[in-house]
């Protein structure tokens, strides 16, 4: 064995052989060392998810917050792959009519994301859990095997995209149907290592073994939401790390590649923290601005006198959907289409709310602030 995480073995032979990547079991033996730096990170990373907890439980409209966390979330785990959406491209009322396969993936991305945090009430997790995950997740490899563990070889990258030229070729079929049932069990494990050094373990873990034809790095990213969600270091998905991956694509992938290579374990383990702080960080200055820009149009909107009510009533919807059409507004909160647009109407006068596109009947406008506080890192 050439390092602690695992080795690479010779599959077939002559002109057909190829090399696949054979991982060793978590936790990693010897264990992980935390030098000093790493246990500072460390600290911060729980002190910043501590903060995320506190700031989200003052949210006014929790589930419309963590929806467009949501969103945000899928947009950039599908950036990540080369996923070609804006965060206007999701939120568009009219995406249905204009819906293109970039935009389809992010929206069922979101569906997964949904699926998942709602399903683990029931299922624990687990591989059944992650195979249903995945078989929500999106559109591309639809054709191969959703929501079912690879029965054959894959591999990432390389010139030409062939096997033969892979970048990395994850276990072959034998290997990785023991390697997740053995991660399956780590998912339970009661070692000493701090929840976030498990965390960043089972994503490199889940990312190497690569158990899906398709759609690997997505599950994985959620994975390790999920993972902190059972383990109830977050009571909600407010955390969107693949803001931070986003910004450091290639090293995130030569990080993974070192540990698979090299068994540095520790390198991936500190860029991982580094990674869960910023996004937390990032997360809490965005709800704090969030629940900045509520509570001053709350009070812009009280001023309105009689109409406020109905225009209280489209600022809870315009949190959930900060670009809007009148008449689908209108539908989905079960009012008149001149109730909406007088109340749109007023918001825009009060520069809450701004035309975006259209003539007449089929205008959308925009939450402006409430977009731009989200739109960082997309």
């Amino acid at each position: 064995m050439t390092n602690r995480a695992g080795e690479f073995i010779t599959n077939l032979s002559g002109d057909a052989a190829y090399k696949s990547f054979s991982p060793v079991p978590l936790p990693p033996q010897p264990p992980v060392e935390l030098d000093a730096e790493t246990v500072g990170l460390l600290v911060q990373a729980n002190k910043a998810l501590a903060q995320l907890e506190s700031q989200t439980g003052h949210i006014p409209s929790m589930p419309l917050f963590i929806s467009m966390y949501v969103r945000k979330e899928a947009l950039m785990s599908s950036q990540i792959e080369g996923t070609q959406a804006m965060l206007e491209d999701i939120l568009d009322p009219m995406r249905d009519e204009n819906a293109n396969r970039n935009v389809a993936e992010v929206v069922n991305y979101v569906k997964a994301t949904e699926f998942a945090v709602a399903r683990q009430k029931e299922l624990p997790l687990s591989n059944r859990l992650i195979r249903e995950v995945h078989a929500v997740s999106g559109l591309r490899g639809q054709e191969k095997d959703p929501g079912e563990f690879r029965r054959s070889q894959n591999w990432i990258g390389g010139q030409g995209n062939t096997l033969k030229n892979a970048r990395y070729i994850p276990p072959n079929p034998q290997d990785m149907a023991q390697a997740m049932s053995d991660l399956e069990k780590y998912l339970y494990n009661e070692d000493n290592l701090d929840v976030l050094v498990q965390a960043a373990l089972i994503h490199y873990q889940f990312e190497t073994i690569h158990p899906f034809l398709d759609g690997n790095g997505r599950v994985g990213r959620l994975l390790i939401t999920l993972f902190l969600l059972h383990r109830q270091v977050l009571s909600s998905p407010a955390l969107y790390i693949s803001y931070s991956l986003k910004k450091n694509r290639t090293e995130y992938y030569d990080r993974l590649m070192e540990v698979r290579e090299k068994g540095h374990y520790e390198q991936w383990v500190k860029f991982f923290l580094l990674a869960v702080l910023e996004s937390a960080q990032d997360a809490v200055d965005t709800v704090c601005a969030l629940n900045l820009l509520h509570g001053q149009n709350t009070a812009i909107i009280k001023e309105f006198g009689r109409a406020s009510m109905t225009a209280l009533r489209l600022l809870d919807y315009l949190e959930a959907n900060p670009i809007i059409e009148i008449a689908k507004t209108a539908a989905a909160l079960n009012m008149t289409f001149t109730a909406v647009s007088n109340a749109v109407n007023r918001l825009v006068d009060a520069g809450v709310l701004a035309q975006t596109a259209g003539k007449q009947r089929y205008r959308t406008f925009s939450y402006a602030a409430y977009l731009e506080i989200l739109r960082s890192g997309t």
